[in-house]
């Protein structure tokens, strides 16, 4: 793992479009690479991400996962990283999911 990522196992249940997110499903076979927010809605220091999904798994608004992700963090998210730490997943600043870490793969270096 290189410096400053952290890979994950994590729940992540995305908004519906009601709740204010996506309208358009995700697809696997591409790259999701939203902002995460560890420290709340008016907080602009997020770090990076990216979503895996399996081959052929599509993932509607409103659904629910469980996937591995890797994270890209900076030196200040280190001690949140945890099992039970929930964050906000954003596009922009467009709240899209939250997720949960479920199980930490590789400790943050």
């Amino acid at each position: 793992m290189k410096d400053g990522q952290v890979r994950v196992r994590a729940s992540i249940r995305f908004l519906s479009t009601e709740e204010g997110g996506r309208s358009s499903p995700l697809l696997s076979g591409g790259s999701y690479r939203p902002n995460h927010n560890f420290f709340g809605p008016d907080d602009r220091d997020m770090c990076m991400g990216f979503i895996e999904l399996p081959e052929g798994q599509q993932v509607a608004p409103g659904d629910r996962i469980q996937t591995e992700m890797t994270l890209s963090i900076y030196p200040a998210v280190r001690p949140e990283i945890g099992i039970g730490r929930q964050w906000r997943i954003q596009e922009g600043g467009t709240l899209v999911a939250v997720g949960t870490i479920l199980e930490v793969l590789d400790p943050v270096t």
